[in-house]
């Protein structure tokens, strides 16, 4: 065969060798990482031909091409950056050593306590909705006081829109039916209605309170003592990740537990303020409020839209701060009882 055919067989082999080589090598690194990298000699004998890495080897360097050594240690050090071929680190520096030191130590010492959190007080005024103008009262208190509207006025929706631009928390004041021959009003929920039929009436009320956050009963003292009229109820407004305040009409109310059980967050009223419509007797039970609050870290009490009531209400929450009170929505009173009951429960 004539030489130089010889030589372009040569280089067209050694070409398809070179490619085949990275190709491999490139594949082992990316499965074997280090371990393919130490086996790329004995790989590379495989491939090349005999005598050419020899003859790199022995060719010259040229004159400018500088060769640092470099030492790899057996075991890299943890504060070497991770790439494919180990370097060599320096020790932690010594400002950070101590740093590292000294928060050992310091996990080991019990953290600070935090400054105790004022007791809180949550104010909800419901029954809002038939008297506009009690209403406008009502909204002109500081947002956080909870507002409870009825879903049958028809001023509703404009009032309770009006709430919401005001900053207050909104409630969807449901009718629900009470012991006794009082009306609760119309569409108000009852224990002998089917289950659809209390969905169909509660979904109504809630279309008709635009931006609420949860719901409170209006009179319910028989509804809310029945599970199974309830269970709909509070799968409802699970559904719809609202709260459901106990307005707690009856001692043997299940609201609570069992909106808890489904997922529902809920707690109940401890103070009603205005039973007997005088200062007196409102103030009364704000500072029979605050007691509770301070006995117990929180406290809800509700009220309605007498002028009495609301002008109590406003001295009050002009006052509640510098007396050492966190006035709250209904909402943030009701994580901060669900919190406690469930630590004294442990």
């Amino acid at each position: 065969m004539p030489p130089r055919r010889t030589i372009r067989i040569a280089i067209r082999r050694f070409r398809a060798a070179d490619a085949a080589f990275w190709l491999v090598l490139t594949l082992a690194v990316s499965v074997g990482g280090l371990r393919a990298v130490e086996g790329v000699p004995a790989f590379a004998r495989l491939l090349v031909p005999p005598g050419l890495m020899a003859a790199e080897a022995s060719a010259v360097e040229p004159a400018h091409v500088a060769r640092l050594p470099l030492e790899v240690p057996a075991q890299a050090s943890p504060y070497a950056p991770a790439v494919l071929s180990p370097v060599a680190a320096h020790a932690m520096p010594e400002w950070l050593a101590w740093r590292v030191r000294y928060a050992k130590l310091s996990g080991q010492r019990a953290a600070p306590a935090a400054a105790p959190a004022p007791p809180a007080i949550a104010i909800v005024i419901d029954d809002l909705g038939n008297d506009p103008d009690a209403a406008r009262r009502a909204i002109a208190l500081p947002a956080a006081v909870s507002l409870a509207f009825l879903p049958y006025p028809d001023e509703t929706p404009a009032l309770a829109r009006a709430a919401e631009r005001a900053g207050h928390e909104v409630l969807v004041h449901v009718p629900m039916e009470p012991d006794g021959n009082a009306d609760p009003g119309p569409m108000a929920l009852s224990p002998e209605l089917p289950a659809a039929e209390i969905v169909r009436r509660l979904d109504w009320a809630l279309s008709r309170v635009p931006g609420y956050a949860g719901i409170n009963n209006h009179m319910g003292s028989r509804f809310t003592q029945s599970r199974t009229a309830l269970i709909p109820v509070i799968e409802r407004l699970a559904a719809a990740h609202v709260f459901f305040l106990d307005s707690r009409t009856t001692p043997d109310s299940q609201v609570v537990p069992l909106s808890r059980a489904l997922g529902v967050a809920s707690a109940a009223r401890d103070v009603f303020l205005d039973d007997v419509e005088t200062r007196q007797a409102v103030d009364g039970q704000l500072a029979v409020t605050e007691e509770i609050a301070r006995r117990g870290g929180v406290a809800i009490a509700i009220g309605h839209p007498h002028a009495v009531t609301l002008d109590a209400l406003a001295a009050f929450a002009a006052r509640a701060a510098a007396d050492g009170y966190a006035l709250v929505p209904a909402s943030a009173a009701i994580r901060r009882k669900t919190v406690r009951d469930l630590e004294a429960s442990k």
